[in-house]
């Protein structure tokens, strides 16, 4: 007998001794993999792949407006001055992420509805290629208001991510996802390298490129074409995936194999409000809400702390010494996922990793103000008015230091990809994995349409009232991040099948 039909053997026959909802979705074997002799399942290397690539489609749709917006926003003349331009900016960009708010539990709720009807494949398609399409429309685009619609439609279809992340649950199992998760934890670093710089490359490509694109529509839409080379990779995918992205659940009812060991559970999906009353998963989505909000609230704020004169709290440092800072983070980040997260799951346990991850972020906010006084010191010695360090040993010192905060704000950042792992594990059946996915997903990017504005107004703040040599904001930001990694510290580290999925009674159980 092959060691896969041995495996599926004896996961159906925990599944007959124990086929009740107080048992987690990865069983208790799962919760010590070390303890078991099982050999891996082989990694559905082409699925993940295509699952990976079409996965890549929201973050380059997300972030390929980033080095033009602002030139945008002053080609449409809403904006008279430089913070006014920074405003509207960030309204189009926090409106995606509002928008993915507002849906994302809808695409979550449709894709565990009609699982066994039409599976999850139509609605990971539907969603990418409406993100191609307004993409296209934002091209297009030549008022605030059609900027603003284009931008709130696309994130209403990128909400589906949460749908990926069931598909990515369902390929898997316990004995391979410390390899596949990381793998496709890479999607969302690599996309904000390539975002970027297909936006940075391609805008205005009329001055850029006349020998082909001096035609009457790029000069009249300038910022057409980087739109028009992300849709078409989002269109892309799609094809790929139609052609090697199976349905999982097809699959199981012809009896084929699986490399899905849960998928011999298959209950009535729970409603949102029976998994917010499992403990677990109330936790997982408090943590990940928190996760988010300290995450997202780093990148804006050391954007902010970077670009900012040395004498009111920052380094003073140019854009593209800010943009080549933030190459290098997604970089490394892409580099940890792929090297580091792997030994990293094969020897500890999600749950105590999970939280070691989320007490690294206070440490990460500590660093950046030890910095500003570190240039402050040199530019009193120096003598220099000019508000920049000139000193080349200091500007090494810096960078190191600079090297040193983004590195551990990356490795923190592998919680995300914990946070989705435990989701998994401890969902209550296959068919609310999706739910469930879809509730930790609402809560992440509730707090990422909140922190952008909370930490720069607070950052804003500080710096105008010089309050603590204004430095507020690493104060606050630091208890935040403590209370983040406390909300985190409810998570178990082994599950109890006593308790682990039992929901919290209520008075009317009573």
């Amino acid at each position: 007998m092959s060691p896969v039909h041995t495996f599926v053997n004896e996961v159906a026959n925990e599944v007959a001794h124990a086929h009740d909802e107080t048992r987690p979705l990865l069983h208790d074997r799962e919760a010590h993999p070390l303890t078991h002799s099982a050999p891996p399942t082989p990694l559905p290397r082409t699925q993940l792949t295509t699952l990976c690539a079409i996965r890549l489609a929201d973050p380059i749709a997300f972030t390929q407006i980033f080095p033009y917006v602002n030139q945008m926003m002053e080609n449409f003349g809403v904006a008279t001055n430089p913070s006014q331009v920074g405003f509207y900016s960030g309204l189009v960009e926090s409106l995606f992420a509002l928008a993915q708010l507002m849906s994302i539990y809808q695409w979550a709720r449709l894709s565990g509805k009609f699982t066994h009807e039409i599976g999850r494949r139509p609605v990971v398609f539907a969603g990418t290629i409406g993100i191609g399409l307004t993409t296209i429309l934002f091209g297009f685009s030549k008022t605030l208001l059609g900027v603003l619609c284009a931008r709130f439609l696309a994130g209403l279809f990128s909400g589906n991510v949460a749908v990926m992340h069931s598909v990515l649950g369902e390929l898997t199992d316990s004995t391979n996802q410390a390899t596949a998760f990381p793998i496709y934890g890479l999607c969302w670093p690599l996309g904000i390298i390539i975002g970027p710089l297909i936006g940075g490359t391609f805008a205005s490509p009329s001055t850029k490129f006349p020998r082909w694109f001096n035609t009457e529509l790029f000069r009249t839409f300038p910022y057409l074409l980087p739109c028009l080379v992300s849709a078409i990779l989002a269109f892309l995918s799609v094809i790929v995936g139609y052609y090697y992205l199976d349905e999982v659940y097809y699959s199981i009812s012809y009896g084929a194999t699986t490399h899905n060991d849960d998928i011999l559970r298959d209950e009535h999906p729970h409603t949102a409000r029976s998994l917010l009353r499992i403990p677990v998963i109330r936790s997982l989505c408090a943590s990940g809400c928190a996760l988010s909000f300290i995450g997202t609230a780093f990148d804006v704020v050391f954007v902010l702390f970077c670009y900012s004169p040395v004498r009111t709290g920052g380094l003073a440092y140019s854009s593209s010494q800010i943009g080549y800072a933030l190459a290098v983070a997604g970089a490394s980040s892409a580099a940890i996922q792929l090297f580091l997260m792997p030994p990293l799951l094969r020897t500890f346990n999600s749950a105590r990793l999970y939280k070691f991850c989320m007490a690294i972020w206070p440490y990460a906010f500590l660093v950046l103000p030890v910095l500003n006084l570190l240039a402050r010191a040199n530019l009193e010695d120096a003598g220099v008015g000019t508000g920049e360090v000139v000193n080349t040993r200091v500007n090494a010192f810096l960078w190191i230091g600079i090297g040193c905060a983004l590195a551990m704000s990356r490795v923190a950042c592998l919680a995300y990809s914990l946070n989705m792992i435990l989701v998994k594990e401890y969902a209550p059946s296959s068919s609310s994995l999706g739910t469930a996915n879809g509730l930790a997903q609402f809560a992440q990017c509730l707090a990422r349409a909140i922190s952008p504005a909370f930490v720069s107004s607070l950052f804003a703040y500080s710096v105008d009232n010089c309050i603590l040599g204004g430095h507020l904001w690493v104060i606050l930001m630091v208890a935040l991040s403590f209370l983040t990694w406390t909300l985190s510290a409810s998570v178990p580290e082994a599950p109890d099948a006593s308790t682990i999925n039992k929901p919290t009674p209520t008075f009317h159980d009573i």
